[in-house]
């Protein structure tokens, strides 16, 4: 389970928030064109980041138990809405799998596979309960 992460607002933008985990503190913000100072990544681009992090870990323990010569992994993610046949709007978030290395065709398929096993991907394509009370 993760830890809490507490976001608060801070002064230098309209939108600009501390986010912290309690072991690390980070920037989230929106961009210049949205009226803020752009101090850190969109909460869009933290998402992706999640799910390109998460990604790219899961291939990494994955190379390392099969003892495959992986020399770097690198996942990029976008995120965009698309509309579905019956008129609603749907996300969609895309990945390009970066793997630098000695594999043959198949290896570089199964990693296809475990990307799509990772423990984020899993919760974003699953309906999911947010709950929110006042504090």
């Amino acid at each position: 389970m993760a830890s809490p992460v507490t976001v608060t607002e801070r002064p230098g933008g309209k939108y600009t928030l501390d986010v912290d985990n309690g072991r690390h503190k980070l920037y989230a913000d929106e961009p210049l064109s949205f009226g803020s100072a752009d101090l850190g990544p969109s909460p869009f681009e933290y998402l992706c980041a999640s799910l390109g992090s998460c990604t790219a870990i899961t291939l990494r323990m994955y190379a390392g138990r099969k003892n495959w010569d992986v020399e770097n992994i690198s996942v990029t993610v976008t995120h965009s809405l698309r509309k579905t046949t019956d008129g609603k709007t749907q996300n969609v978030f895309s990945r390009v799998l970066n793997v630098v290395g000695e594999l043959d065709d198949a290896a570089r398929g199964r990693l296809v596979e475990i990307a799509n096993k990772c423990p984020v991907h899993k919760i974003m394509e699953h309906g999911n309960l947010i709950e929110t009370r006042l504090g």
